[in-house]
């Protein structure tokens, strides 16, 4: 008999089994899915990797009101140490073609399709517009979602319509207008009950030697200013006219460690996991970070990444503004 706090029904269950075959598992870890490493188990973990499988995979969760949670690259989230109620779907779909108008290319890619890769193919066909994306973790389908950028470049500055799957609507084409997109944000982070299928981005032709070596120079300030190993990526949002890592920098926090969990002493904004770090040691670096400068700059840190997951609703209460409780303390 299955514990009553279950969100996937057996029926879901064996309606996804039917459908899906071997690509369902049940209590998945998923911490070997994430760029941190760190993270609790999926009630259901399901892999999709045809764009036709959304169409059997989403009414079915939303018919049958399944909580359920789109896994892409892993990066940029914190998985809760009790892991993910409900049905997490791993994005595998892949795959983009080209078309040419001139000096113009006008790219559809499925957003199961990895960032870097993407971005590298653009470079090396001498088309410009995600040059600064190549060394970024993550599917397509998450960097619209969180409107990724460096350098200067961001998602909203390439793309030109999304597919989606939206729960009310069922299969629809927003352009960039309908994303509000803003900094590391966009309508659907906000909350839109819809899934992204696919993209189509606007690139500009030219020279592919000089964005190599755009591109080289990009890789070589990440090597020499953000930390490796396991990590979210930027933890928090740079205020406006200031950053976040100078701002913890200033106030102390480089080194400082709890558990496995260590804010990085080459860049405050990463948090690193040195091996066994849980999620809520991750979390008491977040709100220690967050303390300590508000009292000094008068500043509250928004996160950047997702926590995801069956997190206690306090401790997300706690990192979205003072006074809300959770305080860390070290």
């Amino acid at each position: 008999m299955r514990s009553k706090v279950a969100m996937v029904s057996e029926a879901v269950r064996d309606a996804l089994r039917s459908h899906f075959g071997e690509a369902v598992r049940e209590h998945a870890p998923l911490a070997p899915y994430t760029s941190a490493r760190i993270g609790g188990p999926a009630e259901v973990l399901v892999e999709v990797r045809h764009l036709e499988d959304w169409d059997v995979l989403l009414p079915l969760l939303w018919e049958t009101n399944t909580p359920f949670w789109v896994l892409g690259g892993g990066s940029n989230i914190l998985v809760a140490d009790a892991g993910v109620p409900g049905v997490v779907v791993w994005n595998r779909t892949r795959g983009w073609r080209w078309q040419t108008l001139g000096d113009e290319a006008f790219l559809w890619v499925a957003s199961g399709a990895g960032l870097t890769p993407l971005a590298r193919y653009t470079v090396d066909q001498g088309y410009a517009g995600l040059e600064w994306a190549v060394g970024i973790p993550g599917t397509v389908g998450g960097a619209v979602v969180g409107n990724a950028g460096a350098f200067g470049g961001d998602i909203a500055g390439v793309l030109v319509e999304v597919d989606l799957w939206h729960r009310e609507q069922g299969r629809v084409t927003w352009t960039l207008a309908d994303l509000a997109m803003d900094y590391r944000t966009s309508r659907l982070k906000r909350g839109e009950p819809a899934v992204v299928l696919a993209v189509v981005f606007r690139l500009h032709r030219a020279d592919a030697a000089e964005l190599r070596a755009q591109v080289a120079r990009f890789q070589e300030h990440r090597r020499r200013t953000q930390p490796p190993g396991a990590s979210m990526g930027s933890m928090f949002k740079n205020p406006p006219g200031d950053y976040a890592g100078r701002l913890i920098e200033a106030v102390g926090l480089k080194g400082a460690r709890v558990g496995d969990a260590e804010i990085s002493r080459l860049h405050a904004n990463f948090f690193l996991n040195h091996g066994q770090a849980t999620a809520h040691q991750v979390w008491t670096l977040m709100r220690l970070a967050q303390e300590r400068v508000a009292q000094r700059f008068g500043i509250w840190l928004e996160p950047e990444i997702q926590l995801v997951g069956a997190w206690p609703p306090e401790q997300l209460r706690a990192l979205q503004e003072p006074g809300l409780g959770g305080e860390a303390h070290g």
